[in-house]
């Protein structure tokens, strides 16, 4: 269940992505992974994001069951990876992770409001949370279930 969430929160990123303007690409090599602030910024942003999620009563019973910490691990290793640093994602797949939940296009929506508002409050720039974003946004193919 834990990996089930994990992937439930980056897919939800990904639906924002996709219907945001993404004009830039990602930056090349490890430049993403920095203006994050390496580990220890997505680390942060990753307390500060589960707080919120738990917080939110759209998201909340999401999350409450889940160990935190575990999702908040694998939650910076599948930042980590994809922002060009040195972490490798070990958790599941989208597709397989999201197969059996009932995931709507809102589920997605609320979940990045909150991704939003914890970058925001980290002072991360725009530009720099549609980078992160544009890169998880291929997920959401594989995450909503319910059409």
């Amino acid at each position: 269940m834990n990996k089930t969430l994990i992937s439930f929160a980056l897919a939800t990123a990904s639906l924002l992505a996709a219907g945001t303007s993404f004009a830039q690409s990602a930056p090349q090599g490890d430049q993403l992974y920095k203006a994050f602030g390496e580990k220890a910024g997505l680390v942060t942003l990753m307390d500060d994001f589960m707080v919120r999620l738990l917080a939110d009563p759209r998201t909340g019973p999401h999350f409450k069951p889940a160990n935190q910490q575990r999702v908040k691990e694998q939650l910076v290793d599948q930042l980590c990876a994809l922002a060009g640093g040195p972490c490798v994602y070990k958790g599941a797949d989208m597709k397989s992770a999201h197969a059996n939940l009932d995931i709507k296009k809102s589920d997605f929506h609320a979940l990045v409001e909150v991704l939003q508002q914890s970058m925001d409050a980290r002072g991360i720039p725009f530009r720099t949370q549609n980078q992160m974003l544009a890169l998880l946004a291929p997920m959401h193919r594989d995450t909503i279930t319910v059409r």
